[in-house]
């Protein structure tokens, strides 16, 4: 193998461990409050495992993969959005 197929090897499991993470931060969240959490690291792990695993695909040029990343970052940050407006939103009205 070469050092370049090497290097795009370990960029796709670098990704895929971002992404990976995403689950032990909101099952570990989860667990510590005895019911459901989404915490907001979920999200961070989620667009940068996402982003980490679209340039991946790019660089594998395979549109199915390419898709799916691609349409999950837009969930991802659209959420993450939510979220801060919600939070800015629950401030304003506790002033």
């Amino acid at each position: 193998m070469d050092k370049d197929a090497l290097i795009w090897i370990i960029i796709g499991f670098g990704g895929q461990a971002l992404f990976m993470m995403r689950f032990v931060v909101q099952w570990w969240s989860s667990e510590k409050e005895k019911r459901v959490v989404v915490p907001v690291a979920f999200w961070y792990f989620s667009i940068f495992g996402g982003l980490v695993l679209t340039v991946y695909a790019i660089h594998r040029n395979d549109p199915v993969f390419i898709f799916g990343q691609g349409l999950g970052l837009l969930i991802y940050f659209r959420n993450l959005h939510l979220h801060y407006k919600s939070t800015s939103r629950a401030a304003a009205s506790q002033t």
